[in-house]
């Protein structure tokens, strides 16, 4: 558990690390740690809402960590978790499928 952020449009296109095109439209996320590749089941703890994303990339960033940020995932994802407007929210991380 931690919370998660979303990524800024102008990532939108941008080569991730693992080598894929960034989508700000697809159900994608960066993490730290977890093998690229890996499904996760992101929950907002606020909504209850949930999506599955796709480690492609690794953040968040640093400074981000540092204050709780497990995971950044795409603009699709938090507007279906509804989180857009706040920017971040707490969220509980389930590990569907490893690569």
């Amino acid at each position: 558990m931690g919370l998660a952020s979303y990524y800024a449009d102008s990532f939108d296109g941008r080569t991730t690390a693992s080598g894929r095109r960034f989508d700000n439209d697809a159900m994608l996320a960066a993490h730290p740690t977890y093998p690229f590749g890996t499904v996760v089941r992101v929950t907002n703890l606020s909504n209850r809402k949930s999506v599955t994303v796709r480690i492609v990339d690794r953040g968040p960033a640093r400074g981000p960590r540092a204050q709780g940020v497990v995971i950044d995932v795409s603009r699709a994802a938090a507007r279906a978790l509804g989180f857009v407007g706040a920017g971040r929210t707490r969220v509980r991380l389930d590990v569907l499928n490893r690569e």
